[in-house]
């Protein structure tokens, strides 16, 4: 099962990815994630992204395109794989099939899911992360602001210079001129489910499952 998840920062992928990948014992690839480690372990590539990343621009498209590819590769990818984060551009689609094609991979499950832009603002600028054990957690889903759910640390919590207003309103503008026609793109050429993703958790996995299932 080789599932594609796109749709704007902040609307759920990630949490999707996770539980999918848990359900059907499949590798969550996650392009925000390889980034972040990249520039925690200040490899160059993490030197490269750190600046672009907390402007709220996207990396390169060559960049992102080696990552996939040279993730992708190095797994069983024929087992199976949930992939977040990419392609965001037309110029990205194009990498896609290149990989796709390299890899023999024909008939990946397309999902976007949607949101409201201000509901995308209101979860992002509430998301914070723990300085003590680097849990990223959002205000509006725990009942101690002051603690870590995870660590139980004190007063641990900072703000993203990536989760702040500005950057993320800027990220949304990029996403509606740069990774809307990537809809258009895949729509011509797949089967994409469009999916709500302002529903509970539980109710877009149930959607998601019905998508894989054949069941929509």
């Amino acid at each position: 099962m080789q599932i594609i998840l796109f749709g704007a920062p902040g609307v759920g992928k990630g949490t999707q990815a996770k539980i999918l990948s848990q359900k059907y014992n499949i590798k969550h690839i996650s392009t925000g994630d390889i980034l972040r480690e990249s520039v925690a372990r200040k490899t160059d590539l993490g030197i490269a992204a750190k600046e672009v990343m907390d402007s709220g621009d996207l990396v390169s498209d060559d960049l992102m395109g080696g990552l996939v590819k040279e993730t992708l590769a190095n797994m069983d990818y024929k087992a199976g794989f949930i992939l977040d984060g990419f392609p965001r551009t037309l110029e990205q689609c194009n990498l896609m099939d290149g990989i796709f094609e390299e890899l023999d991979i024909e008939k990946p499950f397309f999902i976007l899911l949607k949101a409201d832009t201000e509901v995308i603002v209101n979860r992002l600028t509430k998301r914070r992360l723990c300085s003590k054990c680097q849990t990223i957690v959002n205000l509006n889903d725990i009942a101690d602001l002051n603690t870590c759910p995870n660590c139980n640390a004190n007063d641990s919590f900072i703000e993203r210079k990536d989760d702040k207003e500005e950057v993320i309103r800027k990220r949304l503008r990029i996403y509606r001129e740069a990774t809307l026609p990537v809809l258009d793109y895949y729509q011509e050429k797949y089967k994409v489910a469009i999916l709500n993703g302002t529903d509970s958790v539980e109710m877009v996995t149930s959607n998601i499952e019905k998508v894989l299932t054949g069941n929509d």
